[in-house]
């Protein structure tokens, strides 16, 4: 392969195919690297090491976009018709709330383009790199294709590389990959068709090389990383809007098509047959406008929302976009990362293994807290020499180190030797003086060419021992006898390979753990010492273990209706172990992600909805997986913390992020930030999400009617000719009255019994439904035929205009009162100490308003401002009576839905 820049670049070969040698030559590269003059050039051609950034959105615009909403513009023309009016501070306050509503739309969902900018700080600082025969320090934003790096532990890598050498090199990929352990390197190629988890030639930008050094070929800077890729992947990512919001501008525009028609169709009635002037038939139809227009409702489903932002951060979950809170209830499918997700991402040993013992080990991550058991009996080891002797060969043979920060337990070095550790230490084992006692005096790195590690220690009366552990097919190979209740006997090496068989099987990863005596003036460790002659002491199983938390949230999900899926970049056999003990899959079925490269878009599709663990999964993978899932009518949320997670956490429905372990570019890309990194705080969330949608159904269902009965007043009277019920300053006085009060109130309800057993609701279903919809108009009935009786009544007795309009605003008032009991529960009785105290709330707002309507009704400043007059007793009981019977009859209508099976509307 010749040298060819463009091609090179533009069309990103798979490097790993290749051998070494030949990258170099495709590159022009020599064994001393670039000269100065040459990488000047390619610099100049291909531009700096790092991302570009994207073309920012102006301020102006997102903040403008937050008035692209149907019932925005119903407001708006709600407030140019009130000052058209002249009531200007009818107006003001109307405006008052669209620039409310915006501004916190505003401030809550504008920073999504930050997910890119995260991504850029990933980059590595500064790269050692080979120029003209020299190491030289140079920015990482310098760094060409064809430049040889080299970096150690410690290092982030600067830019993808093709490995030239590497002398135990291990490279911490989780953020690209989503594997927990970090990946030993080689050098020989592999196939062109590999996962990146086994792309163990390449070196890829962002990634943390945790262990040894190794010496590599600028292979992509810049866009054309892995990293690089992702970031485009994230700004070319459609961002798809909430059910709630799709459902809320559906129903707006009918609500506008509906009132208009309304409007249009009175004024020619009155003009056309009953000869109204034009001037007072074109006000009555604002009137009967403005009625209609349930102008609070936006303002409260941003309260609603913002409520439930506030309740899920108190249960760890912050949330980033208002509609993402009611987009919670709508999930069907949770797709989640495995990784630091689902598991602790802290390697521990968990089952022991011997020749004449196998014992389980409880406790997780790297504390020291936990115990032995054998047969689910707990059991004391401190006189047990074989197991001692396993655990300080563990401990020894060893380079990592455990610091413990208040009550967290950190690790320094390899995550598995992490493990064995902290294992010796359950055993009680302590580090500096099992060194003490035996120390180090030679050692064989592990390097991925023979896998395993080896070290020779001396006791205190000079005798030479030496410990390996490592790959058991390597180990075992050196065994010849293997410990037996404190004696050697010969190897039975078919009985190994069953328990290895068997722990595998379960997720585990295998470590054997060998020792060899020597003699004491052995000062020096060779391959040939590790050859043969060594005595297995036993094995330990390794796992990543699940968050028990976790598993109770899967099965609280299930019972929700809400399918889990996990997409991890682990081996089948790891996530279908993990998804078994989980309650994910049924052990046996996991598609890799090499097998969803053969498949087309419909076959995806049909896998995405049958399958229940993804392996071996890149980011390309997860999106479309997430995107498969929502052709299928699915509403999907996306757990994960890593870089490559980002892409399916923005295309999701919603992206949930873990907060502590979790990258900023997934937090940035995501809606929601999992402060606990707790997978089992995503079912308070749905639970929240359920209770918001719930909440906000409520309020529909509450408003409506009102701004429907005071319609129908207006309108009734139209068509018989008589002068107006209720004037348009009132019907603003009621509608400014009950919204900051009554239906506030509706916003603070808690979760119903049975919210988390039911199915989520339909994403593609009206926000009313068919139930609902009668309930409106049943209750917009009510409210219309018992404010239209009194007035009558009223206008019979000779009573004047004034009083007749102050006994219809009380009525609709009154009735809103008790109409409110009858919707904290749409289907429930409402007849408990629970429906009618249960939330204070309530209770304080019909307090307010009480307060408020005597004022509206006594103060003589509120009769001048909106033309009232005093009511008696008499008047009062009739009022009350009316609302009275409102509320029985909606109760009984609950009855019989009950009686007929209807539990939820």
């Amino acid at each position: 392969m010749s040298y060819d820049p463009d091609s090179l670049v533009d069309k990103t070969p798979a490097w790993h195919s290749y051998a070494a040698e030949s990258v170099l030559q495709a590159f022009a590269t020599g064994q001393s690297g670039l000269s100065q003059s040459e990488a000047k050039l390619r610099w100049e051609k291909y531009g700096a090491n790092r991302l570009k950034p994207p073309k920012p959105e102006s301020a102006v615009i997102r903040f403008l976009l937050q008035f692209h909403n149907v019932l925005i513009y119903i407001l708006l023309g709600a407030s140019v018709v009130t000052a058209f009016m002249g009531h200007w501070v009818d107006s003001g306050v109307i405006l008052g709330v669209v620039m409310i509503n915006a501004v916190i739309g505003f401030l809550q969902e504008g920073k999504a383009e930050k997910a890119l900018s995260a991504i850029r700080r990933m980059l590595s600082l500064n790269a050692m790199v080979l120029r003209e025969g020299r190491r030289i320090q140079i920015p990482a934003e310098q760094l060409v294709p064809g430049d040889v790096v080299v970096v150690q532990s410690g290092d982030k890598v600067p830019a993808d590389m093709r490995l030239l050498s590497c002398k135990n090199l291990r490279i911490e990929e989780a953020a690209l990959t989503g594997e927990s352990v970090a990946v030993e390197k080689s050098i020989p190629a592999v196939d062109a068709v590999t996962a990146i988890g086994d792309r163990f030639c390449m070196a890829y930008s962002g990634t943390l090389v945790v262990y040894g050094q190794g010496m590599g070929v600028v292979v992509a800077t810049g866009q054309y990383t892995e990293i690089g890729r992702i970031s485009q992947m994230i700004a070319q990512v459609d961002k798809l809007v909430s059910p709630l919001l799709r459902q809320m501008a559906i129903f707006g525009r009918w609500l506008t098509v509906v009132i208009l028609f309304l409007a249009v169709s009175l004024f020619v009635y009155g003009f056309l047959l009953h000869d109204y002037p034009p001037g007072e038939i074109f006000m009555a139809a604002v009137s009967m406008a403005i009625a209609a227009i349930p102008e609070g409702l936006p303002a409260i489903m941003t309260i609603t929302l913002a409520l439930g932002v506030q309740n899920m951060a108190r249960r760890s979950a912050i949330v980033r976009r208002l509609p993402a809170v009611e987009t919670l209830g709508a999930v069907t499918v949770i797709c989640t990362d495995k990784t630091g997700t689902l598991t602790r991402n802290e390697m521990t040993v968990q089952s022991v293994m011997t020749a004449s013992d196998q014992l389980q080990v409880s406790g997780v991550g790297y504390a020291p807290a936990g115990g032995f058991s054998r047969d689910g009996r707990e059991i004391r080891i401190a006189d047990d020499a074989d197991i001692l002797e396993l655990f300080r060969a563990g401990l020894l043979c060893n380079d990592a180190s455990l610091q413990q920060h208040d009550d967290r337990w950190d690790i320094q070095g390899d995550p598995t030797e992490g493990a064995l550790v902290t294992l010796a230490m359950k055993a009680g084992l302590d580090s500096i003086s099992e060194q003490k006692a035996l120390p180090r005096v030679d050692v064989i790195p592990f390097e991925s060419e023979h896998r395993f590690m080896a070290t020779l220690h001396h006791d205190s009366v000079g005798q030479g021992l030496i410990y390996a552990k490592g790959a058991p097919e390597e180990v075992l190979a050196m065994c010849s006898h293997q410990r037996s209740q404190g004696k050697n006997e010969s190897i039975q090496l078919g009985f190994w390979h069953a328990r290895i068989s068997a722990a595998s099987e379960n997720g585990q990863r295998i470590l054997a753990i060998a020792s060899r005596k020597v003699q004491a003036k052995q000062q020096t460790l060779a391959f040939s010492d590790a050859e043969t002659g060594f005595t297995l002491l036993g094995l330990v199983g390794i796992v990543d273990p699940p968050r028990e938390a976790a598993i109770a949230a899967v099965q609280q999900c299930h019972a929700a209706g809400i399918q889990v899926k996990m997409i991890t970049g682990d081996h089948r056999i790891t996530a279908c172990a993990i998804g078994t003990k989980l309650g994910i899959g049924d052990g046996q079925r996991a598609i890799t992600g090499i097998e969803l490269d053969d498949m087309d878009d419909a076959q995806l599709r049909r896998v995405a909805a049958d399958v229940e663990i993804f392996a071996r999964a890149n980011p390309e993978h997860k999106l479309r997986l997430v995107t498969a899932l929502q052709e299928n009518g699915e509403v999907v949320a996306m757990t994960g913390d890593g870089v490559n997670d980002a892409p399916a956490l923005k295309r999701a429905d919603i992206g949930v992020a873990m907060g502590r372990k979790g990258t900023e570019v997934a937090k940035e890309a995501a809606e929601m930030v999992l402060m606990d990194d707790n997978f089992a705080s995503i079912t308070h969330a749905v639970e929240e999400g359920r209770t918001v949608y719930d909440n906000i159904r409520k309020t529909v269902v509450y408003i409506l009617p009102t701004s429907s009965g005071e319609a129908g007043i207006l309108m009734l009277a139209i068509i018989l000719g008589m002068a107006l019920p209720i004037t348009p300053v009132q019907i603003l006085w009621i509608n400014m009255v009950t919204t900051v009060t009554l239906a506030i109130s509706l916003s603070f309800e808690r979760p119903e019994s049975g919210v988390m057993s039911r199915p989520p609701h339909d994403p593609n279903a009206s926000i009313l439904s068919g139930f609902l919809v009668w309930r409106i108009v049943f209750v917009s009935l009510l409210m219309i035929s018992g404010g239209f009786a009194l007035y009558i009544w009223e206008t019979l007795q000779g009573s004047s205009v004034e009083l007749s309009r102050t006994v219809v605003v009380n009525t609709l008032v009154m009735c809103e009162i008790v109409y409110l009991f009858n919707c904290r529960y749409l289907v429930a009785s409402v007849y408990s100490r629970q429906g009618f105290l249960g939330n204070r709330y309530v209770l304080w707002a019909i307090g307010l308003l009480l307060v408020l309507q005597m004022l509206f009704t006594y103060w003589p400043v509120m009769q001048q401002l909106f033309g009232t007059t005093a009511l008696d007793a008499a008047t009062w009981g009739r009022i009350i009576a009316v609302s009275l019977i409102l509320f029985l009859l909606i109760e009984f209508e609950k009855f019989l839905l009950r009686r007929r099976g209807i539990t939820n509307l």
